[in-house]
């Protein structure tokens, strides 16, 4: 990887490519140290600290939420926004045709996205400030304390803004930057959390040297689950596939051997993201509109955040996305049609829909065992990091949960692999010159 970020450095498009997504994160940074002056960083950060879902969505968004700094509710409404699209997809026709003409469908299916997510920001916003009623701190001086309904509409207008900035900023990262800008501010939001974290840990450890014990075993299996993430990464199956010779004029084609790689990790770390961003989405609603209702207390007993409800449903969003991204990235339709249009077959498969459904029984094995690999990183690790923290002391387990830092390294390594063709397609380009 250091390698690849050496020959980036040295190509002057990708150098500037790198120079402009390290200053959009810069942007990102500072807006997530910019207070809202309506709210008391104080009493939000206690009210945070009691409740598992809120310190969960501060983890996400670098700290933002629990600071009460501008960039609050982060990219979660965009995301919230695309993963209801996608589904809309499926099940409204006129959204389906939408997104299969070309260039001019995908940016009516961005801006309708776009819309979505700032009416999901509106109703984040006003859940945050309707239940942390408590954190409203009032500026103008004719409200009182107890109904500042000025100041409540100032900072849903704050916050609606700054969503609407990191959304922005997400998409200049993608268009101009490196890689997918949503995994990217996601990925600097964990990271600066856990680096939070991780230094209130050691700082505990030079209290009490009784937790070093704990933070030796953390490190090692985090050690663990690295190497673990980066060996499935590469895992793939390798499907031959035999071109005949095709006689052209004076030329003869064909007669090549090649394969068709299917990535137990194809789907890359979306599938965990919007699992874990649409079983918050109910959580959300419950605990910013409806918390002091025996609802809100069943809920967050029976179905809360750690709870086994919680873990099973997630399990089951995991499998149900990473199928979803699955038949969205890869179409055995499509590339049989392609295989028999160029004179080529997998051997022992005759061509047309045999082949293509050969291809489907593949991928949809394959897709499986990857949903699987996707649901042991999410659960288990999880209970060991909580074994390690000492019944809270150590609060690690926070940030670098399985989920962390399978995002954490999923990004990591899909940045290299850009970074990687990018660097080919520009030595492409000068032998072509």
């Amino acid at each position: 990887m250091f390698e690849t970020l050496v020959n980036a450095f040295k190509t002057k498009e990708i150098r500037i490519k790198i120079w402009a997504t390290l200053a959009m994160i810069l942007v990102y940074r500072i807006g997530c140290y910019i207070p809202v002056p309506t709210l008391n960083s104080a009493v939000l950060s206690t009210l945070l600290s009691g409740n598992d879902f809120l310190s969960l969505l501060s983890t996400i968004t670098g700290g933002s939420l629990q600071n009460a700094t501008l960039f609050s509710l982060g990219i979660l409404p965009f995301i919230n926004a695309f993963i209801i699209m996608q589904l809309l997809t499926l099940v409204v026709p006129a959204l389906e045709r939408m997104s299969k003409e070309g260039d001019e469908g995908r940016r009516k299916m961005t801006q309708i996205t776009r819309f979505v997510a700032i009416a999901l920001a509106i109703i984040q916003a006003i859940g945050i400030v309707v239940g942390l009623k408590s954190a409203i701190r009032p500026i103008f001086g004719f409200e009182t304390a107890e109904a500042p309904a000025l100041t409540m509409t100032l900072t849903i207008i704050i916050l609606v803004g700054g969503s609407i900035m990191v959304m922005w900023l997400s998409e200049r990262i993608t268009e101009y930057g490196i890689g997918n800008g949503t995994s990217i501010i996601i990925f600097i939001g964990i990271l600066a959390t856990a680096g939070t974290m991780m230094a209130e840990s050691f700082k505990m450890v030079g209290e009490e040297w009784t937790y070093i014990w704990n933070i030796i075993g953390f490190i090692l299996i985090v050690i663990l689950i690295f190497v673990f993430i980066v060996f499935m990464d590469g895992a793939e199956r390798r499907i031959t596939v035999q071109y005949a010779k095709q006689v052209k004029g004076n030329k003869m084609y064909g007669g090549q051997t090649t394969y068709i790689p299917i990535r137990v990790n194809g789907s890359g770390v979306m599938p965990i993201i919007f699992a874990s961003s649409l079983i918050m989405f109910p959580q959300m609603i419950i605990t910013l509109f409806f918390s002091t209702t025996p609802a809100a207390a069943w809920y967050a007993q029976y179905m809360g955040t750690g709870t086994p409800v919680y873990y099973v449903f997630l399990a089951l969003f995991i499998l149900f996305f990473s199928y979803f991204y699955a038949m969205i990235q890869f179409n055995p339709e499509d590339v049989s049609k392609n295989i028999q249009q160029y004179g080529g077959f997998i051997p022992g498969i005759r061509p047309g829909k045999p082949t293509s459904d050969f291809l489907k029984k593949i991928n949809n094995r394959i897709t499986l065992f990857g949903a699987f690999f996707y649901m042991i990183l999410a659960l288990v690790p999880t209970f060991i990091f909580q074994a390690l923290s000492a019944d809270g002391a150590l609060r690690f387990y926070n940030a670098f949960s399985a989920t962390g830092l399978l995002i954490v390294v999923s990004v990591a390594l899909e940045l290299n692999k850009q970074l990687e063709s990018q660097i080919m397609m520009k030595h492409y380009k000068g032998f072509l010159k």
